[in-house]
């Protein structure tokens, strides 16, 4: 019980609810962040030797508030600490610690913490990067190298986010029933952004771990509310998503369609997790975006083939999608049903009101190329897939457009098509 992989997995366990009520007891990120480090490493030093505490989280908290306290009697022998109450009303005893650590600290604590993190003036950039350091644990390398970006410019943007944090003096108490829906709605947003973030480079290991960390956060986020079922519907969003990343690329990295997935290589437990998830969800009678999009994702890992794929209830999920969350984003997708269903003409109609506010989108272009090239339309998806390569956001995307241009500049060859 004390080899490293268990001790790291109750760490990283432990740490949305350590820090979040180090972060009640010292009301500032910097100082909970560090004592929380300073108690994990003193754990790689106790644990192997005195083997696990009865309650990991409360030993980290219980040593992280002892570390931090020292700290700043070291640093200022003069500096009159802060009334005792402000800082915490525990002792320093570990079985004490435990057991006054009930369902309420933990929720108000780990709520806080997200809450912090999803605040409503950061940026949603800023968002991500301070919940993926601060929840999660996850170095700035490690994040860097997921979005991208020199590791000085992420400490710089985790930096300013825990700067303006601090400035906007972030409310530590428990926000109200009102305050604490709407900041569910930015966390709820915040854990799909990472998971996007992902799925849309799952080809890249750096970025493909962020969707297991947004499942995870999920996770955490519903056992603070299990019914809710528009957490329910988030996380089998994600579930149904995630589970066909096996078959999502080539061998050489490079795309590949849905409907051309080996659907062999989809993993049914965690299709199966989500699918009993969205049912649950639906039986509260209480409908939202995620749900819906659940929904959407379950009638394409129900269907053994293609060919059984239900578009025609798909076509009514994005209808009411669109009337849940009106965006040009989502007509797009549901072109792609009404493409199905009523043809590739019906779809081009329908996207084309879309063009000037999806101009820099690559897969409005990518859509737009692949119904003229199903037309015979050849120049006009030429043009399209042009577009679309431009607006690439990852090489795969990139080589799978250069496909459809290949196949076009082969037929060219050829003849008139």
């Amino acid at each position: 019980m004390t080899d490293p992989a268990w001790i790291n997995a109750a760490i990283t366990a432990a740490r949305p609810q350590a820090v979040g009520a180090l972060l009640r007891y010292f009301r500032d990120l910097d100082t909970a962040e560090e004592a929380f480090q300073d108690a994990c490493l003193r754990a790689l030093n106790n644990w192997p030797k005195n083997g696990p505490p009865r309650d990991p989280a409360a030993w980290l908290i219980m040593v992280g508030r002892n570390a931090a306290l020292d700290g700043v009697r070291k640093r200022s022998r003069q500096t009159e600490l802060p009334p005792e109450e402000v800082l915490s009303d525990l002792d320093d005893a570990e079985t004490r610690v435990a057991d006054r650590i009930d369902a309420r600290d933990y929720r108000d604590d780990v709520l806080r913490l997200l809450f912090i993190c999803c605040h409503p003036d950061l940026p949603p950039t800023q968002q991500i990067a301070l919940a993926l350091r601060i929840v999660s644990g996850l170095s700035v390398r490690q994040i860097a190298r997921a979005f991208l970006v020199s590791e000085a410019a992420m400490e710089q943007r985790i930096t300013r986010a825990k700067r303006l944090v601090a400035a906007g003096d972030a409310e530590f108490e428990t926000p109200g029933p009102a305050e604490r829906a709407e900041r569910l709605a930015a966390v709820m947003a915040m854990l799909y952004l990472v998971f996007n973030e992902g799925y849309s480079a799952a080809d890249n290991p750096d970025r493909a771990e962020l969707c297991a960390e947004a499942i995870r956060l999920t996770r955490l986020l519903l056992r603070l509310y299990q019914t809710e079922p528009e957490v329910m519907g988030l996380l089998a969003l994600m579930l149904v998503q995630h589970a066909r990343t096996p078959a999502r690329f080539d061998a050489e990295g490079e795309v590949v369609l849905l409907d051309d997935q080996d659907r062999r290589l989809w993993d049914r437990e965690m299709i199966a997790e989500g699918l009993a998830l969205i049912d649950k969800a639906m039986r509260h009678r209480r409908p939202g975006a995620y749900q819906v999009q659940a929904a959407i994702a379950a009638l394409h890992a129900r269907a053994a083939t293609p060919a059984e794929t239900d578009w025609l209830q798909i076509d009514r999920l994005y209808a009411t999608l669109e009337r849940l969350t009106p965006s040009p984003v989502v007509t797009l997708n549901r072109a792609v049903a009404v493409s199905k269903t009523a043809g590739a003409q019906a779809a081009l109609e329908m996207v084309a009101p879309l063009a000037e506010r999806l101009a820099g989108y690559f897969h409005f272009h990518g859509l737009v190329g692949a119904l003229n090239l199903e037309l015979g339309r050849s120049e006009a998806a030429r043009t399209a897939f042009d577009k679309a390569i431009a607006l690439a956001n990852t090489p795969a995307e990139a080589a799978h457009i250069r496909q459809h241009l290949d196949r076009l500049q082969s037929e060219h060859a050829r003849g008139p098509v």
